[in-house]
This record gives structure tokens, sequence and C-alpha cells, in this order.
């Protein structure tokens, strides 16, 4: 299969996805669970990648899954799924609809396709390596903004319990910039990727995060790296940008 032959595939999965997720959405009776990192895992967590994986299995044979929640199944060939069930759970549980099932197909080790679904804010992203990045038929492109004083920033936590020592440096890169709005998780690289904002800063993720929003924000025209400048979605932190910022923001952290 091409790189585009997998974008219909991910968007049944995401069908299913949405279905269980917004079934639990604002659900009174929704249980949450700490993990030993301290994220937060729902049932609907467990249930959409168990939806995911069932579905490859179906319709897929030979397909891996490495998912968040469950963990990796290896398949046949070089080719598997990486699967976020629910990014920003911890807004799923609190009530907010910014959350999203990320999806991405990686074969021999490279991302070639991706798609980013957030139901309650009826929403969808995707690209494929090749055939730039969408957000259903509208085609997105980065800003072209080349100055960090007239740029708008995104990122998550800046103290508390999900800092990290590189947070921390976050402040005086935040000072410089025009205007910094504190979204985080998946769709403040969304926006970056649509061009309403220059940079996407998130100091700690992991594969699963980062898999679809690295193409995503590529195939529009934009860099994703981690902070130390590195292509890699096994780096442990991401950085989004327009590209003509990425150099800038990197500089801040190292």
């Amino acid at each position: 299969m091409g790189p585009a032959d997998w974008l219909p595939v991910l968007s049944d999965i995401a069908d299913r996805a949405d279905a269980i997720s917004l079934r639990y959405f604002l659900s009174e009776n929704l249980h949450v669970e700490a993990k030993p990192d301290r994220s937060l895992v729902t049932k609907a967590d467990i249930e959409v990648e168990t939806a995911v994986r069932e579905f490859v299995a179906a319709n897929n044979p030979g397909i891996g899954v490495f998912g968040e929640e469950q963990g990796e199944v290896k398949g046949e060939g070089t080719t598997r799924i990486i699967v976020d069930p629910i990014d920003a759970t911890a807004n799923f549980a609190r009530g907010i609809p910014i959350f999203a099932t990320l999806l991405a197909v990686e074969t021999d080790g490279k991302i070639v396709a991706g798609l980013v679904s957030a139901p309650a804010l009826h929403r969808r992203w995707h690209a494929a390596r090749g055939e730039g990045a969408w957000s259903g038929d509208r085609r997105l492109r980065v800003s072209g903004i080349s100055t960090l004083s007239d740029a708008q920033i995104f990122h998550g936590s800046l103290a508390g319990a999900e800092a990290v020592p590189n947070t921390a440096k976050l402040p005086a890169l935040l000072a410089r910039s025009w205007r910094q709005r504190g979204i985080g998780d998946f769709y403040q690289h969304m926006l970056v990727a649509e061009g309403c904002g220059e940079l996407g800063l998130d100091p700690i993720v992991m594969p699963w995060d980062i898999a679809p929003l690295q193409i995503i924000i590529e195939e529009a025209g934009g860099k994703a790296t981690t902070v130390a400048g590195k292509r890699d979605i096994y780096g442990g932190s991401l950085v989004t940008s327009n590209g003509a910022l990425h150099d800038e923001a990197l500089a801040a952290f190292n």
C-alpha cells in the first residue's frame, strides 16, 4: 500500500474510535485511574485501543499495532499502526473537548501516514507522505511569519506535576514572542500546521503522541523535531514550527 492508501483505513478506524470516546465524554460515571507515571487512563482509552486492535486484526491481518495502553503486537512485516486512543486524557476526564485519537502508519521505521480525530471539536487532520496535509478538503499550510516578536506560541504546563527540567527554559522564549496560549497536547501542533501560530512546544511526549503530528506538520511545510533538533518520534520531546522560527526555538532549549 502507498502512503495515501492508508488514509481511508485510518479514517475507518477513527470513526469507530470517535463513537466510543463520545459515548463516554461528559459521562458522570467515567472511571479515571492514575498510571505509575501519573498520567491518566479511563475506560474509554482502553475500549478505543481495543477497538483499533480488533479492526486491524480483522481488516489488515499481519500489520502490527503499537499503542499507549496495551503495548506492541508485532506484525509479519515492517509496517505497524501507532495509536494513542485518547490524547489529552486529562482534558477528556474533566469535560474539556480538546482531546483526540491519534493514528499513524509506520513502515520501515518511517511515518508514512497520520490522522488526528478530535470528535468533540468536530475536526480531523490527516496527511500522507508526499500528498500534503489536510483538514477535510482544506489543504494546510504553516504561516510565513519569520520574526519571533511577531509570533504566536502554543505550549502546555509551565509548572506543577507536568513540568520537566526543560520547562524552566520556556518562559524566556515566550517573553520574546508577540502572543502565547497554553493550549497543549495535540491541538497546539495542529494549529501550527494550520498557520494559526508559529511554534508548538512539548518538552515531554511519547512516540504515540508525536507520530501523526510529525507528518501533518511536515506535509504542511513546517518542521517537527525534539528539543535537541533531532527528527525522531522516539526522542521524548516535540517542537513544531513553521520552519522559519525553528532554529531560534531550539536555541532557547540548548
